[in-house]
């Protein structure tokens, strides 16, 4: 009998900087959620004076991303680092959706969608509001203008098309890409 395995969906800094073991990843496609940054940030990427914003997954539309395949085995120290790392202040729900993989097999992984209720969602702000808190945020992970032109980069490599995250990044300055 195969072991089981479990799957978790990046969308933003996992898909570049999972930190858990994984054994395979490809890339998958959620429905019901998009991508957006859309998160106030006051632990990584900036802090209660100067704070910056994250993405999260909200409500609505779809989002290409990297599915993560964990054995059984490993499951509960990724599960335990993911919640360390992604419930910090319990902004994002923890929650298994379905995810269509490239390869064309839909498997339920775990993935972290806004609680849209909680005081850190900014809802929808305009792109020069998204740049200003980025341009300020510096938190306990480093520069939110690197998290965000490393995604943009990431999903540029992986082939993944969100004109958003683009926008931004041009406003940004692309060439501000830490290596």
């Amino acid at each position: 009998m195969a072991e089981a395995t479990y799957w978790v969906f990046g969308y933003g800094s996992l898909m570049w900087n999972p930190g858990f073991p994984h054994h395979s990843q490809q890339l998958g496609l959620l429905h019901g959620a998009h991508r957006s940054l859309s998160i106030i940030s006051h632990h990584h990427r900036g802090t209660a004076d100067r704070p910056g914003l994250v993405f999260g997954l909200v409500r609505g539309g779809s989002c290409r991303g990297m599915a993560f395949e964990v054995a059984e085995t490993d499951w509960p120290e990724a599960r335990a680092y993911l919640k360390a790392r992604e419930q910090v202040t319990m902004v994002y729900r923890d929650v298994e959706r379905p995810v269509r993989l490239d390869d064309g097999r839909t498997v339920s992984a775990l993935a972290f969608l806004v609680d849209e209720r909680h005081e850190q969602f900014a809802g929808r702000l305009t792109l020069e509001a998204q740049v200003a808190m980025v341009r300020q945020g510096v938190g306990l992970s480093g520069r939110n203008v690197d998290y965000v032109l490393n995604t943009a980069r990431h999903l540029e490599q992986l082939g993944i098309r969100d004109r958003q995250v683009m926008a931004l990044a041009e406003l940004l300055g692309m060439e501000e890409i830490a290596a």
